[in-house]
């Protein structure tokens, strides 16, 4: 696993792309705006603050009846951007939340103008339509990138299915629906998405979504899990991977049984299977 500060996850209702996600010619490709902010030369452009931009299978949030917007997920940070438009509004969200408020000791030879060019500025964000929420969800994606190889096209949509139906065995309540958006655009940053989702004595949502290469082609059957920082204990004690985004590979459907006990239940780490891992604070995780 390449160490990362955030990953940002693309909701972009497909479960397939073309095998470099910059390259999908079929409507608006944000994974192409922020690669090019973000990659090597492009305006904000940092290597000690990797930022991971991935496509996912999860649909998009609506409101309105509107469909030219695209949601994204930002973790471990468990933020929702509901409605994403283009080039400016990315520009918004990376200046106002995605960049450090403090620049690697290696940057201070950099000249003012370029640290500036490189560090949050949190005005931004107050013109970001729709603002960013948190998300208490369990989110469990599946490398399924059949267009880059054909071994995740193949075990990712059978190693979906299984974790959907082990979560619902094991009482989860499993969504395969957008976050429910019901608010206006106009009441602003601070409204609650997905009232349910916030009832403390219910078991979080779960979401099981597909998402683009992440690499190590030999580690086919890359899993992530991101257990929200609310989550608990079957008992209501503190989850001691609340918070976390645990890497696995070479998983497969035998595999999914002992996840759910072991890590997303039990808040233990496979070792087996462990590619690494990150905590909200941004620590890298290592065995």
């Amino acid at each position: 696993m390449s160490p990362y500060t955030e990953q940002i996850l693309i909701c972009t209702g497909k479960d397939d792309w073309p095998s470099k996600i910059e390259d999908e010619n079929e409507g608006e490709n944000l994974a192409a705006d922020f690669k090019q902010l973000l990659s090597r030369g492009g305006a904000y452009a940092d290597p000690y603050h990797n930022l991971s931009v991935i496509n996912s299978s999860f649909p998009s949030s609506r409101t309105n009846g509107e469909s030219t917007s695209s949601s994204l997920y930002l973790l471990p940070s468990f933020k929702y951007v509901p409605f994403v438009r283009g080039s400016s509004d990315i520009n918004q969200l990376v200046k106002g939340y995605l960049q450090p408020d403090k620049l690697h000791p290696a940057h201070e030879a950099l000249s003012p103008q370029i640290r500036d060019r490189l560090t949050r500025d949190k005005k931004e964000l107050e013109s970001l339509e729709g603002g960013l929420h948190d998300i208490n969800n369990i989110l469990v994606l599946i490398c399924g990138h059949g267009g880059r190889d054909a071994r995740c096209g193949k075990y990712g949509p059978v190693l979906r299915d299984e974790f959907e139906k082990g979560l619902e065995r094991n009482d989860f309540r499993v969504s395969k629906d957008a976050v429910n958006v019901s608010f206006r655009v106009n009441d602003g940053p601070d409204t609650q998405l997905d009232p349910i989702e916030n009832d403390h004595n219910r078991l979080p949502i779960a979401r099981v979504g597909l998402i683009s290469h992440i690499g190590g082609h030999k580690f086919a059957g890359n899993t992530i899990i991101y257990l929200p920082p609310k989550m608990k204990t079957q008992t209501g004690g503190s989850h001691p991977l609340a918070g976390c985004g645990i890497w696995y590979g070479r998983v497969e459907p035998k595999h999914v049984d002992g996840i759910l006990k072991e890590t997303i239940l039990g808040g233990k780490v496979i070792e087996e299977l462990f590619r690494g891992g990150i905590r909200q604070d941004k620590e890298i995780m290592r065995l």
